[in-house]
């Protein structure tokens, strides 16, 4: 249902409400979303916006800018809370509570599937076969527990590529890492009991494990294999240590602890996983909120989104009450297919748990505050350094990155006021140029960029920094003549000498003057070092994302017409790759399976390819 309006017709837009639950969505001028709500009773929901008085100062700047209301009738509340939290997701209104965190959550992957199973960080899609463990709070806490298990338990986490080219063992089984079963070094059968004990220990059953190594030790012990006895009594204490620091006391099952805390126009919302009694770690949020809100309200619109699209635990602990509990519980339910328990009255150790997380998202909250009032003086420093009317809200920077011109990849990283945007940073490929033309690689990303901006009507940046000189700082002004974009400064960063940081110079579009130096302490010179180092690390490990991926697939796999079994005949036949690259011919002619075409298809593949 749509009022469309001119003049918004409050009276006779309510009068065709529902009493029925469902979602209220308040757009602005073009149809622009301002806000979503889910009501109970929308007649009364949505008639409690068009008062005279009382309404808080958010709601009617709000409804300063509402010129269309729509309505979606749902069945019950949760299916209205549960709609409200996709539309918040899906446009980021600017009067809601918003969750900037884009990322999926990582996960550790055990790929049972194969002979010799391996162990590895996983992010994306679960699609894969084996096991999945997680998700994990961040990608550190993950590869810590990489890093425990290979203690424990030496499963392999090498890459499957590495894993079959390997002739001897690599450090990792010199350094005890690893049982090397890439060369037999251990058999299948002792090598799938330690993966399954890795997996019993992930799943929280610490204490099987245990039981199980102190069988193998007596056994060991019994037919005088001391050394090996010895070995599984070290991995015994091991992983009781390990144990005692990293399990609840008295919790199993699945559990989240959730708490937030809020000051000034800054809130922060504290997330500790629990997975199978086992302590995943803890992560900090800091939610973009439209003025003041209470932290029930906060705490509502947090969990809706940030259980959206992520596993949700049977029982999930609050820090402050919510009136909306039950229906919270309801759409969880429905997302995830089993009963999820919201817990707000708690005692003993879980309140302990509790207060711990309180004191880390004040802790997060006073931290964040203060970068805040560092980031503020350093975008002033900015504007007065380059004479500014007003502080940016929105800067773009790019660099180019390859080893003598292969796999060159451009970077755009975006700042606004609170730092980094990484929703919005950008790759790209950067093809059809002479190997290693820093300019015209500089071009090819700006018009690519800027063209797309310029077509889709959004938001371009007040500054743009480059990373070079004048003459990446010349293509940029080309490009934005071409494309007649005006109002952006072009800033060059260029290296000082030795490439020291605390000498840039910076070279700024349309100054008659030379280049400008800034002081080595100068709150304006390290945000400008921040935002060129962070596009330097972006563009960086896309390179070497690309050049690894190019690297990594032979010259064989491009070639239309030859499969697997013909590309190991080959290799057999001549020994390898090298051998393959220095026949002619008549000699892959020879090859069994290998036609007059296909031969000269291979042959070019060796002679023409574009990195050779």
């Amino acid at each position: 249902m749509v009022a469309a309006v001119t003049e918004f017709d409050s009276d006779g837009f309510l009068k065709t409400l529902s009493h029925g639950p469902g979602v209220y969505r308040m757009l602005g001028e073009g149809g622009k979303l301002l806000y979503v709500g889910k009501a109970k009773d929308l007649k009364k929901r949505v008639a409690s916006y068009f008062r005279r008085s009382g309404l808080a100062h958010r709601t009617q700047s709000m409804m300063q800018h509402a010129r269309q209301v729509e309505v979606t009738v749902t069945h019950t509340e949760a299916e209205a809370l549960l709609l409200e939290n996709n539309l918040i997701k899906q446009h980021r209104p600017r009067y809601n509570v918003l969750l900037r965190d884009d990322k999926s959550y990582p996960y550790i992957h055990i790929s049972l599937d194969q002979p010799y199973p391996r162990l590895a960080f996983h992010r994306g899609a679960r699609r894969g076969k084996g096991r999945y463990f997680g998700p994990y709070p961040s990608a550190g806490a993950v590869r810590e527990t990489l890093g425990l298990l290979q203690k424990l338990f030496r499963v392999r986490q090498c890459e499957d590529t590495f894993f079959k080219a390997r002739t001897r063992p690599c450090l990792q089984y010199q350094i005890k890492r690893c049982t090397a079963p890439c060369v037999m070094h251990i058999d299948t059968e002792s090598y799938l009991t330690d993966v399954q004990h890795a997996v019993r220990f992930l799943e929280g059953k610490s204490s099987e494990v245990v039981e199980s190594l102190i069988g193998f030790m007596e056994r060991a012990a019994e037919k005088l294999d001391f050394e090996k006895a010895a070995l599984y009594r070290d991995q015994i204490e091991s992983l009781r240590r390990i144990s005692q620091r990293q399990y609840i006391s008295g919790e199993s099952g699945n559990l989240d602890i959730v708490a937030c805390a809020q000051a000034q126009d800054t809130a922060c919302v504290q997330v500790f996983n629990i997975r199978n009694g086992l302590n995943l770690g803890n992560k900090s949020f800091y939610p973009v909120i439209p003025g003041k809100i209470d932290e029930a309200t906060l705490l509502m619109a947090f969990m809706g989104q940030y259980y959206l699209n992520r596993d949700v635990p049977e029982r999930i602990v609050i820090s402050h009450l919510l009136e909306d509990r039950s229906i919270l519980e309801e759409m969880l339910k429905n997302k995830c297919g089993h009963q999820v328990k919201v817990i707000q009255a708690l005692r003993g150790e879980r309140a302990r748990w509790l207060d711990l997380a309180r004191r880390n998202a004040d802790h997060a909250l006073h931290a964040r505050l203060a970068t805040k009032a560092g980031q503020l003086k350093r975008l002033q420093a900015l504007q007065e350094v380059l004479d500014l009317d007003v502080l940016p809200t929105r800067m773009e920077c790019f660099d180019v990155s390859h080893t003598s011109g292969e796999a060159t990849v451009a970077s755009c990283v975006v700042f606004d006021a609170q730092g980094p945007l990484k929703s919005d940073y950008r790759r790209f490929n950067i093809e059809g140029i002479t190997a290693g033309d820093d300019y015209a690689a500089m071009r090819q990303v700006l018009l690519r960029r800027y063209k797309r901006l310029k077509q889709a009507q959004a938001k371009l940046p007040e500054i743009l920094f480059i990373d070079g000189g004048k003459g990446q700082l010349s293509q940029a002004e080309q490009v934005f003549a071409e494309l007649a974009v005006e109002g952006v400064l072009l800033v060059a960063v260029a290296k000082g000498s030795g490439r020291r940081p605390g000498l840039e110079s910076l070279l700024l579009s349309g100054s008659a003057g030379g280049a400008t130096i800034l002081a080595e302490h100068s709150p304006a010179l390290h945000l400008i070092q921040q935002i060129r180092d962070e596009a330097h690390r972006f563009a960086i490990t896309g390179h070497r994302q690309r050049r690894s991926k190019a690297r990594s697939q032979s010259p064989l796999q491009q070639i239309t017409g030859l499969g697997p079994k013909r590309r190991q005949q080959l290799l057999k036949h001549f020994g390898g790759l090298r051998g393959i690259e220095r026949a002619g011919v008549e000699e892959l002619v020879n090859v069994p399976g290998i036609s007059d075409r296909l031969a000269q298809l291979i042959y070019d593949a060796f002679h023409t390819h574009p990195s050779r």
